[in-house]
C-alpha cells in the first residue's frame, strides 16, 4: 500500500504564496504518476494539478495554470505544489493522489491511493 502525507497548508491573504508537500511511501515512486486535487465546502474534489513517472510533464486546469507548480523529487518520494497569486477561491482541503498504474491524469477514479488533506484558506 502507498502512504500520502500533505504538509504545508495554512491561512493566508489574498495574493500570498503557500507550498504544499506530499510524502509517499512506496518501492517505486518514481513509476507512480502524481496529482493534486481540492474539495471546497459543499463542492465536488476537482483537480488542480499533475505530473508524470520522469516529471517532464505537468497537467493543470486553467483555474490554476500560471500561478499553482507541481514538481516532484523522485529520490525524496516527495511531490509539491507551489501556489503563488492565492485568492479566496483558492480555499479547499488540498489531497495528494497517487495512480501507481498509469490512467488518465485528471479523474479522480483513476487515482489509486489518497492522503488525508491539508487545509489551504485564503482570506480576502
Amino acid at each position: 500500500q502507498v502512504q500520502l502525507v500533505e504538509s504545508g497548508g495554512g491561512l493566508v491573504q489574498a495574493g500570498g504564496s503557500l507550498r504544499l508537500s506530499c510524502a509517499a511511501s512506496g518501492r517505486t515512486f518514481s513509476s507512480y504518476r502524481m496529482g493534486w486535487f481540492r474539495q471546497a465546502p459543499g463542492k465536488e474534489r476537482e483537480f488542480v494539478a499533475a505530473i508524470m513517472r520522469s516529471g517532464s510533464t505537468t497537467v493543470a486546469p486553467d483555474s490554476v495554470k500560471g500561478r499553482f507548480t507541481i514538481s516532484r523529487a523522485n529520490a525524496k518520494n516527495t511531490v509539491y505544489l507551489q501556489m503563488n497569486s492565492l485568492q479566496p477561491e483558492d480555499t479547499a482541503v488540498y489531497y495528494c493522489a497517487a495512480d501507481t498504474i498509469g490512467r488518465f491524469a485528471s479523474r479522480l477514479g483513476d487515482y489509486d491511493y489518497w492522503g488525508q488533506g491539508t487545509q489551504v484558506t485564503v482570506s480576502s
